[in-house]
């Protein structure tokens, strides 16, 4: 692939490294749903933001299944129904792969407008299972949480690919 002006060439992700960064979330998760905020509807999903992340980057390694199954952990942890979290992740990281190669392109500002439609989208279709199964409406705060997701890209960017950049090298007859 071409690289856009600008933007600097990566390093491989360490497979043991995108594995650590969702464990990681899944723990920040699990943490801020036990804690004085419990499950309110404006906190935004870490594990979604991350699992996002590395759908765009790392399609092959972080796809659908992936997603499947870390929406199975997410609904046995939050005893929530059955597949709630599983259905909604694999749609939000179908969306992320499909639109990863077009993703790449634009700087870390404007991904971030670039994926807020997918994370508005993921809390509709969860908005829907669960209305569909009896629970109340959160109230409209629940449109909060894409929208603090969206925010949260640039940072969660930064984060996940310093381990990824490469040192400045002086030497300018290298052509990488």
């Amino acid at each position: 692939m071409i690289m856009p002006r600008g933007h600097q060439l990566l390093l491989p992700a360490k497979p043991w490294f995108i594995a650590l960064s969702l464990l990681v979330a899944l723990l920040i998760n699990m943490v801020v749903n036990m804690s004085l905020v419990g499950n309110a509807a404006w906190v935004p999903d870490f594990l979604a933001l991350v699992m996002v992340f590395w759908c765009i980057h790392q399609p092959r390694i972080v796809g659908i299944g992936m997603a499947f199954f870390l929406g199975v952990v997410s609904d046995v942890h939050q005893a929530a129904l059955l597949g709630q979290h599983a259905l909604t992740y694999t749609g939000l990281g179908f969306l992320a792969v499909m639109v990863h190669r077009r993703l790449l392109w634009f700087s870390v500002p404007s991904q971030a407008m670039q994926v807020l439609p997918l994370f508005l989208a993921a809390h509709c279709l969860a908005l829907t299972v669960r209305s569909l199964s009896g629970a109340v409406f959160p109230g409209w705060e629940l449109l909060l949480a894409p929208i603090a997701e969206a925010l949260l890209w640039p940072l969660v960017s930064v984060m996940l690919l310093a381990p990824q950049r490469r040192a400045p090298d002086p030497d300018n007859t290298r052509p990488l």
